[in-house]
């Protein structure tokens, strides 16, 4: 599994010209799946998204974690993230998960963000043509891979 979290100060997502989600201070995260992810990418990678210290305290210093700031999410499915580059010019996206896989391990991960971070997470529409729309806070820009944990 793997994620693009940008802090915001402000994101939406827009599906068929209406703003389908926004929220105002806290992460966008982009996430991608790939067929063989598990409830331990899951459980880790929604742990490492909620208690990361990428907020600044009163210092300016990013010492503070989401749940600190009272931040929200907004998650967004993201199958590119899982793009392949090595032959060509058209990237192959083999590697994501197919939807009938992706979907449940998507739902579950709304659910674990929601259960550790002890508020309701902001989506996209799966599969749905999104525009995301974000204020980039810093900028800050993490990518994590819940494959590279040591």
């Amino acid at each position: 599994m793997r994620a693009v979290i940008q802090r915001v100060t402000q994101a939406s997502v827009t599906i068929n010209e209406n703003v389908y989600n926004s929220i105002e201070n806290g992460l966008l995260v982009l996430l991608g799946i790939e067929e063989n992810d598990t409830e331990e990418d899951i459980k880790w990678l929604s742990s490492k998204i909620v208690n990361m210290r990428i907020f600044s305290d009163s210092n300016g210093l990013m010492n503070l974690a989401l749940k600190e700031v009272d931040g929200d999410i907004l998650l967004i499915s993201q199958f590119t993230l899982y793009a392949s580059t090595k032959k060509g010019n058209r990237p192959s996206f083999l590697q994501s998960a197919k939807p009938d896989i992706a979907i449940p391990i998507y739902q579950k991960m709304i659910q674990q963000l929601e259960e550790t971070l002890e508020k309701k997470i902001h989506t996209g529409q799966f599969g749905a043509d999104m525009k995301v729309a974000l204020w980039n806070d810093g900028p800050v820009t993490i990518c994590i891979d819940s494959k590279n944990k040591e």
